[in-house]
């Protein structure tokens, strides 16, 4: 590392949503960190806000033995400690009043003496670390999310896993519907980008796929219902984003989060769509919403590769003095990008993408 002195102590966190394969990065990073270097690796308990309370703990062999395959993360995560924005009390209205604990982190990292950290998260995660690189924050980050919507990076650890999730979800649907002749929506995460929905519908075989990207028209979707039942179709399955708004319509909100950074909760949108498509079409319908089962269980053997893959890219960079980057993978080639390069962006489907362009041809339908 030209001009600078090697490191020896490490820090990792878990920022925003937990996905699977968060603890198989931890272990790769810390064993990577232990076995290449020598270094120390000290867990920063719940994201950011380890940071900011001072909870942060030394990892050792035994801490990332055994804990490839389980889900969730062994440092806990949160979406609520945006050192910009974080909320410290409440006003005589019960609503969240934010400061900018930006200092406080930065007093805490140098407390405890850490060199760098591997900032494991998404969008809102890598924008926060973003934030903190002007005050001498030395971090490299690794993308986590089931929504695959960070910039610069093909995939994202913990998108297969949900993919395989949601599309067995979908598996299970497609026999109830059928014995039922019913319309059946499956509702899927994603917020404001459709890649889980679109990947999961195409491999359950979804009659109707709907992403955020490209507003339905209702009058299509039950068309579609109606030609399917006409033809001797007696089922129809339709994959639905969270995101996912008509051409005349917004979002479906379920709930605002007002200590939260990103307080829109998206979700709802499958029972109203259930309601609309029931009374227009006469057809017996039924919503069911996957929600966080999602985001939950055992990786999938693709993300554990892949987590790991990440996890000790990161420690190479940190290895060789490129800090502030984010490990990402193009063409099924790791590489890396600057993490302000992915700050405050979102990463959503191209309307004209080529997996659109295949389902379309195979006859599935979105809405339009």
């Amino acid at each position: 590392m030209s001009g600078s002195a090697p490191l020896k102590r490490i820090g990792i966190l878990t920022g925003g949503g937990d996905c699977p394969g968060l603890n198989a990065v931890i272990r790769a990073v810390t064993k990577s960190a232990f076995n290449d270097h020598g270094w120390e690796v000290w867990g920063i308990e719940d994201g950011f806000l380890g940071l900011i309370v001072g909870r942060i703990r030394k990892l050792d062999r035994e801490d990332v033995s055994n804990i490839l395959t389980r889900g969730g993360t062994i440092l806990g995560t949160t979406n609520k400690a945006d050192p910009a924005r974080f909320a410290v009390a409440t006003d005589e209205h019960g609503d969240p009043v934010f400061h900018d604990v930006s200092d406080l982190v930065m007093e805490n990292y140098r407390t405890f003496g850490l060199d760098a950290v591997v900032v494991v998260g998404g969008d809102g995660t890598m924008s926060g670390a973003a934030r903190l690189i002007p005050r001498g924050f030395r971090c490299v980050g690794v993308p986590k999310t089931i929504d695959n919507d960070l910039m610069h990076t093909d995939i994202t650890f913990g998108f297969m896993t949900a993919v395989t999730t949601a599309t067995e979800a979908i598996d299970r649907v497609h026999t109830t519907a059928s014995s039922h002749h019913r319309v059946m929506l499956v509702e899927i995460m994603g917020r404001n980008a459709g890649w889980l929905t679109l990947y999961s519908g195409i491999a359950g075989g979804a009659d109707i796929v709907l992403i955020p990207e490209i507003p339905y028209d209702l009058d299509t979707i039950c068309e579609v219902c109606h030609r399917r039942a006409h033809v001797g179709k007696c089922f129809t399955i339709i994959a639905v984003s969270e995101g996912a708004r008509s051409r005349d319509g917004g979002r479906t909100v379920h709930k605002i989060v007002k200590d939260s950074p990103d307080p829109v909760r998206l979700g709802g949108i499958s029972q109203i769509l259930a309601e609309q498509i029931a009374e227009r079409t006469h057809l017996e319908t039924r919503a069911t919403i996957l929600g966080h089962i999602q985001r939950g269980g055992t990786p999938v053997a693709f993300d554990r590769v892949l987590a790991t893959q990440f996890g000790n890219a990161a420690v190479r960079l940190l290895a060789t003095g490129q800090f502030n980057r984010l490990v990402v993978m193009k063409d099924y080639r790791i590489d890396n990008v600057d993490i302000a390069e992915v700050a405050d962006q979102q990463r959503t489907v191209p309307p004209d993408h080529p997996l659109v362009a295949a389902a379309r041809s195979i006859g599935t339908s979105f809405g339009v």
